[in-house]
């Protein structure tokens, strides 16, 4: 299956390569980005969807994303906001959070795939976690230096890029859209 992810994001473009293998999946760069004001991370991963629709050749799939972070003690914040939330991702974040016992978070993520007829898809995967002390780690990007699973004790930059690409938010829905499809 031929797939482009309306993204200019390589290390996206990677982790979904890797969670769907067999597909042959590419970047769709758009002159232009389309404005991602939904509300929810699905809403977004649709804007996207639908902007690269508009672009891609007439018998390609498209995809959407859209993914983010949402702590608890910041009533869900970043969210939606996160990629655009401070240009310091983690610096910022460990700022806000200092002196905060209760740091549970959840990565989230939302795929959006249309159709060459237009007919639309929609997956999305979650990642329970905390947010960690301080960053540790390099691979992944992202809040990836101080985001530690449940279950684990480092971080996913420091777990790597192999394990994200079997166990993150984004290669559950990347298998959650695959399922769907199917």
């Amino acid at each position: 299956m031929r797939l482009v992810l309306a993204s200019r994001n390589e290390h996206k473009l990677r982790e979904l390569r890797a969670a769907l293998p067999g597909w042959e999946i590419e970047l769709l760069d758009t002159p232009d980005d389309p404005v991602e004001d939904g509300e929810t991370f699905l809403e977004n991963a649709r804007i996207k969807a639908r902007h690269g629709r508009a672009h891609a050749a007439p018998g390609d799939w498209v995809a959407g994303e859209d993914a983010g972070i949402e702590v608890d003690a910041l009533a869900g914040a970043p969210g939606i906001h996160s990629a655009r939330w401070t240009s310091r991702h983690v610096e910022h974040l460990l700022e806000e959070l200092e002196g905060v016992e209760d740091r549970r978070a959840r990565y989230v993520c939302a795929l959006v795939a249309i159709a060459p007829d237009g007919s639309e898809t929609s997956a999305s995967g979650t990642l329970e976690g905390t947010v960690a002390e301080a960053p540790s780690g390099d691979e992944g990007f992202g809040y990836d230096p101080i985001f530690v699973p449940d279950g684990e004790s480092r971080t996913v930059a420091e777990l790597g890029n192999a394990w994200k690409a079997e166990h993150s938010h984004r290669a559950c829905a990347a298998r959650a859209l695959a399922k769907a499809l199917s």
